[in-house]
């Protein structure tokens, strides 16, 4: 076998076969952007522009399309986006065919009646079904998240464990129309775990895995990306293959409007025994980085950069004012989407080392210009002890990536085939098979 490739599992029932084949049971996650017909053109035979919304049969045939691999696929979990919630037809059609193959389903529109939405689909011999929570991010787009806390059900418990119980997170994010948007998608996901963390807080629940799936629209070198590593998760994708962040450019799941290739849509995984930092200083680490790299990206020295936020020429240190002014002028305070006044401040407490209200240069090298990236290096998230290790610590269940597979083929390597319409994103599949661990307690 070739090193850094997972072997491939007989056509697309990658979830069915490796069960088949595992002493132990196996779940599997589906994730799919299936590009909502009110978004997906068509070049009308005039040669103008229409949508695929308005003819029937189009819409329909892909949809079935679409179901009919789902149904064959037969995964645990599925989150789908760009779902057209806002057409009943549609709608009922993915009810009735999923329920009637024993799936429970739940939807999420977007907010504004933009008419698309969420859908999330887990089998129910897989999963029972403890609670929902549904997040809207209160911003012009309009993005929300959906939350749903299960516990492992049937032959896919794990016996005395004092926790079974998951968190699945099903989203899609802001697309980076322009560079400026970063910071915007940066505050999608800090909601997301905000909330994924408030909400452990207030059941008071045991440390449990958490997968985050969906259509991030960043890929692996993009400051979102970073942002997620920092808080403990890894690329189920990535984990599966063995593939380093120098190996962003060998997958791709999207081709944009535009034409460009990328790799945007993930299942990330975090399990309980995962160190992680408080979030909040991952989140300023975060806008840190993107802060820097707008700095780097605008002035190209670091003599400039400090020179830019001093608040007066002849000082040689920079004020709170200074500081303020260059975030507005940089464009990442001013308006309504951007930083607010407690996050600024709370920037500028991290920065201002010694707390004594200025930012002298060895203070901006050391906590702007040269901050450390919140990045982790790669891990193999499979390193766990199956069988809990220390018997006297507490035990839960987590994950190990078993296997992971883009449909087409085509973008395993890279590559967009021109044949293939079911949707502008490749569907990603991951197993996972659950084991015993010991748990790391979080970092609230």
């Amino acid at each position: 076998m070739r090193k850094g490739r997972a072997p491939k599992i007989g056509s697309h029932a990658i979830a069915t076969s490796v069960m088949d084949r595992q002493q132990q049971p196996c779940i599997s996650c589906t994730t799919f952007n299936i590009l909502a017909p009110i978004y997906k053109r068509l070049k009308h035979h005039q040669g103008e522009s229409c949508r695929e919304s308005d003819y029937r049969a189009y819409w329909m045939t892909r949809n079935r399309r679409i179901l009919n691999w789902l149904l064959f696929e037969r995964s645990s979990i599925i989150c789908l986006q760009e779902f057209w919630v806002g057409n009943e037809e549609l709608v009922s059609m993915y009810e009735k065919r999923l329920g009637d193959c024993g799936y429970v389903t739940f939807k999420l529109a977007r907010t504004n009646n933009r008419g698309d939405g969420l859908l999330t689909a887990l089998r129910e011999d897989c999963f029972r079904i403890v609670r929902q929570r549904d997040l809207a991010f209160e911003d012009p787009w309009n993005r929300v998240a959906q939350l749903l806390h299960v516990e492992l059900a049937g032959p896919f418990s794990q016996g005395a464990c004092a926790s079974q119980g998951m968190l699945i997170v099903n989203t899609h994010l802001l697309f980076p129309h322009d560079s400026s948007l970063s910071l915007i998608r940066l505050q999608q996901a800090y909601k997301i775990l905000q909330c994924v963390e408030s909400y452990q807080k207030e059941m008071q629940l045991s440390p449990m895995p958490i997968m985050l799936c969906g259509d991030w629209n960043g890929s692996k070198r993009g400051h979102l990306y970073k942002f997620l590593r920092s808080q403990g998760f890894v690329s189920s994708y990535d984990t599966a293959h063995r593939y380093t962040d120098a190996d962003a450019h060998k997958w791709i799941s999207h081709r944009n409007h535009r034409g460009d290739i990328c790799g945007v849509d993930f299942i990330w995984l975090l399990n309980p025994n995962r160190y992680r930092k408080l979030l909040k200083t991952s989140w300023s680490e975060a806008v840190f980085g993107l802060f820097k790299f707008i700095l780097r990206r605008a002035l190209q020295t670091e003599e400039a950069a400090f020179a830019f936020l001093k608040a007066r020429d002849e000082y040689d240190h920079i004020t709170f004012s200074g500081f303020c002014e260059g975030l507005r002028q940089l464009n990442i305070t001013g308006h309504e989407n951007g930083l607010g006044d407690e996050e600024v401040r709370d920037l500028w407490d991290r920065a201002d080392v010694d707390g004594d209200g200025f930012m002298d240069e060895n203070e901006f090298q050391q906590r702007i210009w040269n901050a450390s990236s919140p990045e982790q290096g790669w891990e193999d998230e499979n390193d766990i002890e199956e069988d809990g290790g220390d018997g006297e610590r507490e035990q839960t269940v987590g994950f190990c990536v078993k296997n992971a597979v883009l449909f087409p083929a085509e973008a395993e390597k890279g590559m967009w085939p021109e044949n293939y319409s079911l949707s502008d994103h490749a569907r990603l599949t991951v197993v996972f098979s659950p084991v015993r661990m010991p748990c790391s307690r979080l970092k609230f």
